[in-house]
């Protein structure tokens, strides 16, 4: 397998956490990986190659500006490298928007493809994880491009989850799952998801839908995406954080929590965004994880992880056949 082109110098805690994950990844999972950016801001790269560019694309850089300016920048020097064929896929916890601009302008899109979409796995307790996408790429979007998340998505799920022979069920996140609700935009894209042959399609569904078992992938526009994702964000650290403080108040409860502990932590872990390691660009013509900003050594280990597995079961393949039977 060729390397994994890991945007050594992205992200809120780069580049140290970022190298020492591309470096368990080697270790760990044999993954092959290159850390691509300035020698000079990567430091130790802890025995791994480097592929040497002079620029970064900051946090705070406007992505299509910052992108088509610093061509010599890790980001598109990551996504050159897949395009060229000396990388398998790109990874970065850096600049989302330039990470998807360069992945776009660069690689390409898959023929057919209107417009990429972020794909996310939502955590499910005991099941597999929920995809939502788009989470976004795609503030506005045309009912044609949700029937085209849908397959994508679905092809995502299948690829990484799924099983053998067994369609993803697909829902259409809206305020009621009756036909008759949502914007003229659902209403639109409910019509045609019930008449597109290669989708799963099972209804609206509703936002506490997304972590149960009544759905597989569920699609929306990428602001409603973006703002549900940082919603269950939110809510899922406020209750993390009530609990341990509650379980921790008193020396009772703190005896009384090292007992429970171990029950408890193999959910903590699946419930641990990090355990997926990141969002996956659909619709370029190459594998493009996208991290969290904050993302540790461990949430790069995984993306490492899921970039090979992607690569492996030829994700990009398996989309440009959804995309053109669709």
């Amino acid at each position: 397998m060729l390397p994994v082109a890991v945007d050594a110098v992205g992200g809120d805690k780069a580049p140290g956490e970022i190298v020492t994950g591309a470096r368990r990844a080697v270790d760990e999972l044999g993954v092959p990986v290159v850390l691509v950016g300035p020698p000079d801001r990567i430091g130790d790269p802890h025995g791994l190659d480097v592929f040497a560019c002079t620029e970064v694309i900051e946090m705070t850089d406007e992505p299509g500006g910052a992108v088509r300016r610093k061509k010599d920048s890790s980001l598109v020097r990551s996504a050159e490298l897949v395009r060229d064929g000396k990388a398998s896929a790109m990874l970065s916890a850096g600049n989302t928007g330039a990470a998807m601009a360069s992945a776009l302008l660069r690689m390409g899109r898959i023929k057919g493809v209107a417009r990429p979409a972020i794909a996310l796995p939502i955590p499910v307790s005991g099941t597999t994880p929920t995809v939502l996408l788009d989470v976004g790429a795609n503030a506005e979007v045309q009912p044609e491009w949700l029937v085209q998340f849908a397959q994508m998505g679905q092809t995502y799920f299948q690829a990484r989850f799924g099983s053998p022979g067994e369609a993803p069920r697909v829902g259409l996140l809206s305020i009621g799952e009756e036909d008759s609700k949502g914007t003229p935009l659902v209403k639109a894209a409910h019509e045609l998801l019930r008449s597109t042959a290669n989708v799963r399609f099972v209804g609206n569904v509703e936002g506490r839908d997304l972590m149960t078992d009544e759905v597989d992938v569920v699609v929306t526009d990428g602001f409603t995406g973006n703002v549900v994702l940082k919603t269950l964000e939110g809510g899922m650290r406020f209750v993390q954080r009530a609990i341990l403080e509650r379980l921790t108040a008193t020396e009772e409860l703190r005896k009384a929590f090292e007992v429970v502990w171990p029950a408890l932590e193999p959910l903590a872990v699946e419930l641990d965004p990090e355990t997926y390691g990141g969002a996956m660009l659909l619709g370029v013509d190459g594998v493009c994880i996208i991290s969290h900003g904050s993302s540790s050594a461990r949430a790069i280990v995984n993306a490492c992880g899921v970039a090979k597995e992607m690569v492996e079961a030829d994700l990009v393949g398996h989309l440009r056949q959804a995309v053109a039977t669709g």
